[in-house]
């Protein structure tokens, strides 16, 4: 009987080292709904904006008629060949506010590959169904290999 009570406690310590962190950790983050636009569907109005951060690896957003839209630069590069995507978008509360987390993948060209040798700022726009912008922004990267 002992070993019993023995076996049932270790299996409830161990469940709770296991679930336990996951929802002191769970900080509400939600995913964000979004859609890569093209570069001729890109608002005037970001259009005009890109020169200015397009040097910077960044991730920004901005509200252009009633819509949030978030950017990824990465900066200036010397040939072409760079790529950016976004992979995912999460929305993190804090406080009475929110953060996005915008998760983007880079791809880089290989190093015995050909390519043009032009400046380039390869840059991502994505429409999201936010309704208002976020308090802070924060870009994670990866880089992928094809």
């Amino acid at each position: 009987m002992k070993k019993l009570w023995i076996i049932i406690i270790l299996l409830i310590i161990i469940l709770g080292v296991i679930f336990i962190p996951k929802f002191l950790l769970d900080r509400g983050d939600e995913k964000v709904a979004f859609k890569v636009i093209e570069e001729d569907a890109i608002p005037d109005k970001i259009q005009q904006l890109l020169p200015k951060y397009q040097k910077e690896e960044r991730a920004l957003a901005c509200k252009v008629d009633k819509k949030i839209y978030v950017i990824v630069t990465r900066g200036e590069k010397r040939t072409d060949g760079y790529r950016v995507t976004i992979d995912k978008i999460e929305k993190k509360s804090n406080e009475d506010k929110f953060d996005l987390i915008v998760y983007a993948e880079y791809k880089d060209p290989k190093p015995d590959e050909i390519v043009p040798q032009v400046i380039t700022y390869p840059t991502i726009v994505a429409v999201t169904e936010l309704e208002a912008l976020p308090e802070r922004i924060y870009l994670e990267t990866k880089f992928i290999e094809e």
